[in-house]
């Protein structure tokens, strides 16, 4: 299997937004980050790929299926973990494990539990006694359970400490080492994704800016402080977004090694994710 997901103008029109066109293409054994503010349209994007939300496309394939005609065989094979969605917290872990059971063909009782020991999950303890990072572990202990080719997280990794979030982060990497897994997560934690994600896209007021390798945004993007002259010299091709402060301009830059090329001396700052991401909600472009 070449790639995971295949997304071909995917589009999703509300009465006040919309997806717009949307391609992408996440390849096996491959991490996709998905940023973005709050309403960009990560989410809707999540849910069109799931089947969750109807949307307009000319191509969705998932793990080889088309999501118009195999549905069936695609939620068989993939897990969606959610920030805001959970089990019955009536519930323990051991009567849900017995419940995903009948659902999964692929269901793996003895794995389930040893996520659950891992995790220091109480089996027989009702869900609604367990804290919210205690119930996100769960969700993660029950996705990696059933052989799952495609992990969808949206938010997932929210209410866990920074310990147990760096363990879920290993255990993404270890999922997509052999190369036939994949994970597409959507997170506002950019460090996370600093860490492990292979591919980011990001997705601005329903339209996707960019996706990149992690390698080309750490080589291509860089952050310049500079006086007018100077920003007035740079060429606005190479200018993904920038900030007027009071004395001086904060510049995202989008080719770095032809501004280093062209200004030897100028101090150019590594740009995070979350950097860019930043650049481009606060900052202006040039249109």
């Amino acid at each position: 299997m070449e790639n995971a997901v295949e997304i071909k103008n995917l589009t999703k029109r509300y009465k006040d937004f919309v997806l717009d066109h949307i391609s992408l293409t996440i390849p096996a054994g491959t991490i996709l980050g998905v940023i973005g503010e709050n309403g960009a349209g990560k989410s809707t994007l999540i849910n069109s790929i799931l089947g969750v939300t109807d949307s307009d496309y000319e191509q969705v394939r998932i793990l080889g299926y088309d999501l118009k005609t195999q549905a069936k065989e695609i939620k068989e094979r993939i897990s969606a973990i959610f920030s805001d969605a959970g089990y019955d917290e009536h519930l323990t872990p051991l009567v849900l494990g017995k419940i995903l059971s009948g659902v999964y063909a692929s269901w793996n009782q003895d794995k389930y539990l040893s996520y659950l020991e891992k995790f220091s999950l109480p089996p027989k303890k009702k869900i609604k006694t367990f804290s919210t990072g205690m119930q996100v572990k769960l969700k993660f202990a029950a996705a990696l359970s059933h052989n799952a080719k495609l992990l969808i997280l949206d938010e997932a990794t929210n209410g866990l400490d920074p310990v147990f979030r760096d363990d879920i982060l290993d255990i993404l990497r270890e999922f997509t080492e052999d190369e036939d897994h994949a994970v597409l997560m959507s997170s506002h934690i950019t460090s996370d994704l600093d860490k492990i994600a292979d591919y980011i896209a990001y997705i601005h007021e329903g339209k996707l800016i960019f996706v990149m390798t992690c390698d080309e945004i750490r080589s291509d993007y860089g952050i310049i402080s500079c006086g007018r002259e100077l920003f007035d010299s740079l060429s606005r091709d190479d200018i993904a977004a920038y900030r007027k402060e009071e004395y001086s301009y904060r510049v995202l830059i989008k080719n770095r090694r032809e501004i280093r090329r062209i200004f030897h001396d100028i101090p150019i700052e590594n740009a995070s994710v979350e950097d860019i991401m930043l650049f481009y909600t606060k900052g202006e472009t040039f249109k």
